[in-house]
């Protein structure tokens, strides 16, 4: 490792910090879900549409961060971040009504999303282009470590305090990380560049552009979209205790974590276009598998189901890297996140949650399931541009 990776290595992890409290304040709910549904008595679907009152304000913050940080840095935009989101999660906790949770969510997804433009731009500008492979591999941890580690905090935080008191713990660790990035923070001392709408009218053109937000969000339902419903669905519908569900989802996420290492070699050895269809195919299949298994065959399934679908994003965004000139292309990566989290991470959920109200909870998860598995033939229709 040279030297000048070395000086930001320590940066960089606390990057990585940081992204790890704004994914982990943003998934928390689907451990707590059982909790909250008790607590306040609240329907499958009120409970799951909770995440798409968060991908909401997520979508509008991740389309609209260009206008945010054209005015503030990099830096100030990565501090308002972390301590907006920390503070929502305290009035989270506090409210006692579905009106105030909502409009809380709403925030907590406009607070969320302006970080990860402000962290890549910070991390490209601070570490030379030779070590941008490493040093976004490690601040890309966060989210996977996230989801390992969120149904583990929950678990633990609740033998001492309720649903609300984990919120609060989660939310004074995101304010003291905030407060540390206005001190000591370093990099991205720099502003943004507003969105081009030109561009932004050539790229709505590419038929590629439009197959990929598709495959984006069916991506995201098949990670984000099942998580955040699985332990209601393990709870409530395969009558497993809510410890063993949230520790059971905690362990099928450490292979993702290898697999997230592995997956930029696996683009590389089959090719983008091979890798999405392998991707869907497999991870398709073992959610439908989920839907219907029950005792062993139930847990394997919840083993299975995530390893495969991280592999996903490196070919993804290798694709998206085709789409036409170099400012199209980096539209592309920034306009389809937005729309991919609110179909996949928003959507998905309340549908499941509905499904769940009318007794039918395994059918949301098999619905899920087949539409994910329609991600292969969208992923055969590929046609990438050759690039010389």
């Amino acid at each position: 490792m040279s030297d000048s990776f070395h000086r930001h290595l320590g940066a960089l992890l606390f990057l990585a910090g940081m992204f790890f409290c704004n994914f982990i304040s943003r998934i928390v709910l689907g451990p707590l879900l059982p909790a909250i549904e008790v607590d306040l008595h609240l329907g499958h679907g009120v409970a799951g549409s909770f995440f798409l009152f968060i991908s909401v304000g997520y979508f509008v913050s991740l389309a609209g961060s260009g206008f945010v940080t054209a005015r503030l840095t990099h830096r100030h935009t990565i501090t308002v971040s972390a301590v907006t989101a920390g503070l929502t999660l305290g009035v989270l906790a506090a409210s006692g009504n579905l009106i105030m949770i909502r409009a809380a969510l709403v925030l907590l997804g406009l607070a969320a999303g302006l970080y990860l433009p402000s962290a890549i731009a910070t991390i490209t500008a601070m570490v030379d282009i030779r070590h941008w492979g490493k040093a976004l591999a490690i601040h890309e941890l966060a989210p996977n470590a996230g989801f390992m580690a969120a149904p583990l905090i929950a678990e633990t935080l609740m033998h001492w305090t309720s649903w609300r008191g984990v919120l609060i713990v989660i939310a004074a660790v995101t304010v003291i990380l905030g407060i540390i990035q206005a001190k000591w923070g370093k990099g991205g001392r720099f502003a943004g560049q507003q969105p081009d709408f030109t561009v932004l009218r050539h790229l709505a053109a590419e038929p590629l552009y439009w197959r990929m937000i598709l495959l984006f969000g069916l991506a995201i339902s098949s990670t984000l979209g099942i998580y955040t419903m699985l332990p209601l669905y393990l709870v409530a519908e395969r009558g497993m205790d809510p410890g063993a569900a949230n520790t059971l989802i905690g362990l099928s996420r450490i292979s993702t974590l290898i697999m997230a290492l592995a997956s930029g070699w696996v683009t590389d050895r089959f090719g983008a276009k091979q890798t999405i269809i392998g991707v869907f195919l497999f991870t398709g299949t073992v959610t439908l598998a989920l839907s219907m298994a029950k005792g062993n065959a139930l847990v394997v399934a919840v083993l299975l189901q995530p390893m495969v679908a991280v592999c996903f994003f490196p070919a993804g965004f290798a694709v998206l890297s085709n789409i036409g000139n170099a400012a199209a292309r980096n539209l592309a990566v920034s306009m389809t996140a937005p729309a991919a989290f609110l179909l996949g991470g928003g959507v998905l959920p309340t549908v499941i949650g509905f499904f769940g109200d009318m007794g039918r909870f395994s059918l949301g998860i098999g619905l899920a399931g087949a539409l994910i598995l329609c991600g292969t033939g969208v992923a055969l229709s590929l046609r990438m541009p050759r690039r010389g």
